[in-house]
């Protein structure tokens, strides 16, 4: 869809329409990786509740709340789980202050962290590669609830129907990521309404069901019960971890955004309705089996409402896999691709779309990447902690053009295009991470405290420490934090 629209009227009014315009819901979103002008700076840090509401109120909340309560955890125990974990939702409202001070998405502001090059690596990786992951997952997850809808609607789902829903479902996310960050904006709201509603009707039947007295065949204590709780917390965390792109969303707001009200918005808008869901699957695996959340949650939901809880699944995953196929976009620009954002939000949703299709229909693939991605907290971790004590050596200040230029003579080319201090502060953690695993495999940490997972905490706390001693001479840093 496009149009043509007019030149804009000169001074504080035309500035104003002309910010509209450029980030309009009716048309393709033009800013990539690059630079946004104050001119074109608009909207209110409350927008963002709505953006990140949307892409919580999902099935994966609910699959992972209920895999607490068969882990063995109390109900009591698995609540104060999925409180604390998503506590680290402050974490990424804190890295979305970061994009209105700088013009810039989060793919363009680790170069202050990395360095141009460094930067490019970081992008591949961390993320790129786990974006594209993420979106094979979500979208097998939201593919599956839509094969029970076709099979309600008496339709058999074969190969080339699956097929085909796999590619529908991904068509409608990509529609969203390509028009981009003003379509974003404008459709999240009524899709959290939505939802809302949706999953009000599952809080009803699971409440009516639930046993608030449940207790685990087995009561676990001492060490095996801190065991639990640890891998719990590292669960319900990766969810924001995994969103070190936060600044992507938030960019578009006024330099001079309020950035208490970005930490609050974003967080608050992330952590309610995870808690809720993720709670919600807890009480139901105190009534039903939830091995198999699917099947289980329809033994007591009204017949009337199953065809719309599974809608409401497709659409919760559609929102999710939206944002992460739009980060996916910018971050492929920021590798060094010289695309247009939409082109590489195509081609993500290609490889995604590969990934599902293989994983479904041919091999175990995705249960191979799942359990990668639980496994790359240990990765994750440590690049919020990173990103996270940047922002707040440099008191939230970046100079968003100085970040656009790439060149060797450029203030974030440090050495060789490398910052030795992000790179090593990541590095050190990551490894002091590996060491305490304890999910595909047991590191000798994890193995000497009885197989308690301290991933999490050990990774983040030495990347985060490791980089602020690094980092505590930096001439542009200091400038940056002596700057008016």
């Amino acid at each position: 869809m496009t149009s043509t629209i007019p030149d804009p009227l000169p001074g504080p009014q035309g500035a104003r329409i002309a910010s509209r315009d450029s980030d309009r819901p009716g048309r393709i979103e033009a800013h990539g990786i690059d630079h946004i002008p104050e001119s074109e700076r608009h909207g209110h840090p409350r927008e963002l509740f709505s953006v990140w509401a949307a892409a919580n109120v999902n099935y994966l909340s609910l699959v992972i709340g209920g895999a607490l309560v068969l882990m063995g955890l109390t109900l009591g125990q698995a609540l104060a789980v999925i409180v604390v974990g998503n506590l680290f939702w402050v974490l990424t409202g804190l890295l979305a202050t970061s994009g209105p001070a700088a013009g810039a998405p989060s793919e363009v502001i680790t170069r202050a962290v990395y360095g141009v090059l460094g930067n490019r690596v970081n992008n591949a990786v961390g993320g790129w590669l786990v974006s594209v992951c993420y979106f094979a997952l979500n979208l097998a997850a939201a593919a599956t609830a839509a094969f029970a809808l076709v099979e309600k609607a008496g339709i058999t789902a074969g190969t080339p129907v699956k097929v085909a829903v796999i590619v529908v479902i991904a068509a409608l996310t990509l529609i969203i990521s390509v028009y981009g960050h003003g379509l974003i904006i404008k459709l999240y709201l009524p899709i959290t309404l939505v939802l809302a509603g949706a999953f009000t009707v599952v809080a009803f039947a699971v409440l009516r069901h639930a046993d608030f007295s449940y207790a685990p065949a087995r009561t676990v204590g001492g060490t095996e019960l801190w065991v639990l709780l640890l891998a719990g917390t590292t669960m319900i965390a990766s969810g924001p971890l995994s969103y070190t792109t936060s600044a992507d969303f938030s960019r578009y707001l006024p330099r001079t955004a309020s950035k208490k009200a970005i930490i609050c918005w974003n967080a608050l808008g992330a952590f309610l309705p995870s808690v809720v869901v993720c709670s919600l699957g807890a009480l139901a695996a105190t009534a039903v089996d939830m091995t198999d959340p699917q099947t289980a949650l329809q033994e007591i939901l009204p017949g009337w409402f199953v065809p719309l809880f599974l809608l409401a699944l497709v659409l919760g995953t559609i929102a999710i896999n939206a944002l992460t196929a739009y980060s996916a976009g910018l971050a492929l620009q920021a590798v060094g691709l010289r695309i247009r954002r939409s082109v590489s939000v195509l081609f993500d949703g290609a490889v995604a779309v590969a990934l599902t299709l293989y994983g479904l229909l041919v091999s175990n693939f995705l249960d191979t990447v799942s359990n990668a991605l639980q496994v790359i907290t240990a990765l994750t971790g440590p690049m919020m902690a990173v990103y996270a004590t940047d922002i707040l050596l440099r008191r939230c200040r970046y100079d968003g053009l100085a970040l656009s230029d790439e060149s060797p003579g450029g203030p974030f080319w440090y050495t060789a295009g490398v910052n030795r201090a992000g790179a090593l502060a990541l590095v050190v953690g990551v490894t002091a991470a590996a060491l305490c695993v304890n999910t595909l495999y047991t590191g000798p940490v994890a193995a000497a405290l009885g197989g308690a997972d301290l991933s999490l905490p050990v990774g983040m706390g030495v990347s985060a420490g490791l980089y602020a001693l690094l980092m505590r001479g930096d001439r542009v840093l200091l400038a940056a934090r002596t700057a008016a």
